[in-house]
C-alpha cells in the first residue's frame, strides 16, 4: 500500500506554496498526499491580499476525514493562523499519535509569508511553542522563526547548533534548522536530533523562492513515511529543495521563483 501523508496547512492560490506545494511534493516522492485546509489565502508571486480562516467545525472534518479512512504515516503542519487553530490541530492529533505511536509529524512553524505578509496571530505562538513543538517529530524553522520559538539570537554559523539546542530543551524532538538567513556562501542548515548534529551545506542561489520552507517540511515527511530516520529524511529533503530551487520558474509577474517538483523528482 502506498503511505498516505496529511498536510495541514494553507491553501495558495498561486500555486507555489501551501497545501499546493505540499502535495505536489508528495507526489513527488510517491506517496499519497491528503489535505486538511487550515486556511486560504488569495496569493500570488506579488504577495498576500487577503486570509481567511474557515470555521473550525470544518477543520475537525477535515481531519477525521483523513485518519478515518487512510493509513497516515506522517503528518505536516504548516500555516495554523491562531490559537484556536493550533489548539483543535492539538488536540486531533494527540489523539490520533496515542492510538498510532508511528505518526511521525514534521511541524513548519510559518509566521510570515516570502513576501512579508504575517501569517500567524502574535498570541498563538505561544501556543506554538508550547502546545504543538512537543508533539513533532521534527520542527523546522528558519532564522526569524526559531528566535521567535526562544532560541536566542542567531547572527553567524555557530550559532546555529546552540540556538537548535535550545529548542530542543523547550520540548522539539528534532530541529532541522534553515540558515538561509545567516551570511555566508554555501548556505548551511543543522539538523540535531538525539542522534547528535549534523551540517548540510549547498551552494546559495540567487534566486527568491516560494514556498522552500513548505516543500522542505513536506519532503520531510514523505520521507519519514517512506521509512528513513529523522536525521535521513532531514539530508534527503534538504537535497530536494535544492534541485527543485535550481530547476525553478518565475510564472508570474513577480520576482517570485515557485519550485521545480517534476524536474526536482528525475534529477
Amino acid at each position: 500500500m502506498i503511505p498516505s501523508v496529511l498536510t495541514i496547512a494553507g491553501s495558495d492560490s498561486g500555486g507555489g506554496a501551501g497545501i499546493q506545494a505540499d502535495l505536489k511534493t508528495f507526489a513527488a516522492h510517491g506517496v499519497h498526499g491528503l489535505s486538511a485546509i487550515a486556511a486560504l489565502t488569495a496569493q500570488n508571486t506579488q504577495g498576500v491580499s487577503a486570509v481567511h480562516v474557515p470555521p473550525i467545525e470544518f477543520l475537525r472534518a477535515q481531519l477525521d476525514a483523513c485518519f478515518d479512512d487512510f493509513d497516515v504515516r506522517a503528518v505536516k503542519i504548516g500555516m495554523l493562523a491562531n490559537r484556536e487553530v493550533i489548539d483543535t490541530v492539538v488536540d486531533v492529533l494527540a489523539r490520533r499519535q496515542d492510538a498510532s505511536r508511528d505518526l511521525a509529524i514534521v511541524l513548519d512553524p510559518v509566521m510570515i509569508a516570502t513576501s512579508g505578509a504575517k501569517l500567524l496571530e502574535d498570541g498563538a505562538i505561544t501556543a506554538l511553542r508550547t502546545r504543538l513543538m512537543p508533539l513533532a517529530t521534527v520542527v523546522t524553522p528558519n532564522v526569524p522563526e526559531a528566535e521567535a520559538l526562544g532560541s536566542g539570537l542567531i547572527r553567524s554559523r555557530d550559532d546555529l547548533e546552540p540556538a537548535a539546542s535550545r529548542l530542543m530543551a523547550s520540548g522539539a524532538h528534532a530541529v532541522f534548522l534553515k540558515g538561509g538567513h545567516v551570511p555566508g556562501d554555501p548556505v548551511r542548515d543543522l539538523y540535531l536530533g538525539p542522534d547528535g548534529a549534523t551540517s548540510i551545506e549547498h551552494a546559495r542561489i540567487d534566486v527568491e523562492g516560494h514556498g522552500t520552507g513548505c516543500t522542505l517540511s513536506s519532503a520531510i515527511a514523505a520521507n519519514l513515511a517512506l521509512g528513513l530516520s529523522p536525521r535521513a529524511a532531514c539530508l534527503a529533503a534538504s537535497d530536494y529543495v535544492h534541485r527543485a530551487l535550481l530547476a525553478g520558474s518565475a510564472p508570474g509577474f513577480g520576482e517570485l521563483t515557485v519550485l521545480g517538483h517534476w524536474q526536482a523528482r528525475n534529477a
